[in-house]
């Protein structure tokens, strides 16, 4: 019955474990552009995709981005908190603006 308790107690933590690595933030940097004239920008946006799926990205991100009337461009890369601050003067005004 301990022993029983023991593995229920640790599946438990490892559960926990793996749902708030789960909820890692996840970011997309991208190109975007928009016509007439033509502007393009480079952006830094958070996403609820996982951070490994870059068409998942791309499908999130392309609403908000037409919601302004930009188009998609290219998903750059995606990343986590760690590579968050060295794209904030790259990508300036569009930031997490999107």
């Amino acid at each position: 019955m301990v022993q029983g308790m023991k593995t229920l107690a640790l599946t438990l933590c490892a559960l926990a474990l793996s749902a708030v690595s789960a909820q890692a933030a996840c970011y997309a940097d991208y190109k975007a552009k928009r016509d007439d004239p033509l502007r393009l920008h480079y952006g830094v946006a958070e996403i609820s995709a996982p951070c490994d799926q870059p068409d998942a990205a791309a499908d999130e991100l392309r609403p908000r981005l037409g919601s302004d009337g930009w188009s998609l461009l290219a998903i750059v890369s995606l990343f986590g908190d760690d590579g968050l601050e060295k794209r904030r003067d790259s990508a300036g005004d569009y930031y997490l603006r999107y």
